[in-house]
Formats: structure tokens, sequence, C-alpha cells
């Protein structure tokens, strides 16, 4: 049930250990990466090291601002042009993205970008969105899902609820989103159903809070709006995956064994901790106390165990 990151061009071996004991997979950043032969050395030690498992070997390489392979590929540019030029551009650009991808041995990608972009002075989405338009976000996003997807590399819609009105920086602070429930299901939602229709695997959560929805608990971490809205309100069955759960929006006022109990009652599916310095790994532990200690952890843990198996068989 976790994702790791982890510090420099080698596998660590307490993350191949984990990995042996069906750790679901990493994420691979910048600090990770060297050139495209140490790369895909490296993807090639996390598949050993997995053993029979097939693990998630993921980057955001979204284009634009977030591109973790900056320079060891062609640069992709920002989704907003994407978008500008339309779904079939949006469609051939996710092709590009998933063959570089694939042939590096990543098997998913972060992306595509599902929020719309609605606050001019958002200063984490920006042209990182395909639009400010919300039908035109959800055409183009599908056609990019599409187009990364038949590369046979997996993609992951991003950030639910929508992360396209927050003023602040969820890395930084709690961003809080002032949407009724009427705006959010008829704007920053239709994206994301778009995307669920078209059959997306794996949707990631907003280190936001929506008061409207849920004025106690962040997205990541609200039964309300995962369980209630993205699979009862959306029919969504895939894998939920939160954000880096080292980021502030999250992580502050929340200590990593809360964190990890409210996710389970929220219904997560995957842990993401991007985080150096082993922090994650620590995260392994507490996911693990709060499943022995509680039989009603433990169901969620086997519910959540079904659909990670089902998305992990999809992986090439």
């Amino acid at each position: 049930m976790v994702v790791l990151g982890f510090d420099g061009p080698r596998l660590p071996a307490s993350v191949g250990a984990l990995l042996d004991q069906g750790l679901a997979g990493v994420a691979l950043f910048r600090r990770n990466l060297i050139d495209p032969d140490q790369v895909r050395r490296l993807c090639g030690e996390i598949r050993t090291a997995a053993g029979a498992l097939r693990p998630i070997i993921a980057v955001d390489q979204e284009g634009g601002r977030v591109q973790r392979l900056r320079g060891l590929v062609p640069e992709v540019p920002p989704m907003a042009d994407v978008g500008a030029a339309g779904p079939d551009a949006a469609r051939e650009w996710g092709r590009r993205i998933g063959t570089e991808l694939a042939g590096l041995g990543f098997n998913l990608d972060f992306a595509p970008v599902l929020d719309v972009h609605t606050n001019p002075d958002n200063p984490i989405i920006g042209d990182r969105a395909f639009s400010t338009d919300p039908e035109h976000v959800a055409v183009c996003a599908v056609a990019f899902l599409r187009g990364l997807e038949s590369t046979g590399v997996l993609g992951c819609g991003k950030h639910f609820p929508g992360h396209g009105d927050a003023s602040v920086d969820s890395h930084l602070d709690l961003p809080v989103l002032d949407l009724a429930p009427e705006q959010l299901a008829s704007r920053e939602l239709v994206p994301f159903a778009a995307a669920v229709r078209a059959g997306l695997g794996m949707v990631m959560t907003a280190h936001c809070l929506v008061p409207a929805i849920d004025p106690d608990r962040v997205a990541t971490l609200s039964p309300t709006l995962l369980h209630d809205w993205l699979r009862g309100h959306l029919g969504f069955s895939g894998c939920i995956v939160t954000d880096d759960l080292g980021m502030a929006g999250v992580a502050r006022g929340n200590a990593p064994d809360r964190i990890a109990l409210l996710g389970l009652q929220a219904g997560i599916d995957l842990f993401l901790h991007c985080g150096a310095n082993r922090e994650g790994e620590a995260l392994v532990g507490h996911l693990a106390d709060r499943i022995e200690a509680s039989d009603a952890c433990r169901q969620v843990a086997l519910r959540a165990l079904g659909r990670n198996r089902a998305l992990r068989a999809r992986l090439v």
C-alpha cells in the first residue's frame, strides 16, 4: 500500500528489502537520475528487487514546469500550450511522453493534470492545467491519457477534487477552497468524471480543504470526498493514491501515525511518500501497526490490496 521516494542514483538496500516484501513501488525524482543508461539500470534494479511482483516505477513527467526527466529526454511544453493546440496535440504528446518513459523503464506517469485553471493567482497549477474551461480540460486530458497508455505506461489523474482554485501552494501550506458543492460538481469534477468514464485506473488526491464538503479533513484524508464523491458520485473503482505525504498541506498538524489511520479510514489505496531520510519507510511501520491493531483497518487494507493487485496486473 506504499510507494516510496529515496535519495541518490542507486536503489537503497532498505527499499530493495521492502520491494522484496511487497512494497507497491517507487517514485523517482531528479535527485535519482543522471543519464538514460543509469535510469534504465536503476529501473532494472527495482524490478529485480521486487521479484515476481510487478512494482510501480513512477515519475512526474507532465511537461512545462514539472518534468523530472528534463535534459534526459526531449522537452515537453506546458499543458496549457498543448491544450490550446487541441485534443489531437494532447494525444500525440501523451504518446511521445509514454514512449520515452517506457524506453527508460517507467510504467506509470503521474499525469494528466485534471485541474481546471480557474484562479489566475494559483501558485502551483497555472499552466500545468490544459485550460480554464472544464470541458476542454476533460477532452484534452482524456486524449492525453489515451496517447500515454497506448505505449503501455499507465496514467494517474490529479489532483482530486481539483486544485485549480487554490491560492497557496500545498507543498508549503494547506489551501482552503471556498467552493459550494454545486460549483465543485459543475466545474472541478468535470474532467475527473470524463477520465473515470474513459477507464482511468488511478487518481491522486489533493492536499486541499473544501469546507463546504468536509470542514474537518483535508481531501486526502476525507472519507466524504473520497468515498462518497469519488467512488460514489463519480463511480471510480480504481486506485486512490495520495499526493506526497511529506508536503506541508497534509503533514502539518498530522503526525505520521495519524496520517496512516486517517488515510485508511478515508479509503486510500496507495500512500505516496516521496521524501528523503527514510521518512517514508517509517510510514510502512505505522500502517502495519494500524492494520494489526484494528479489524476495521485490516478490512479496508484488504480491499485496497485487491485494487492494487488489479492495477499492478496492468503494469508493463
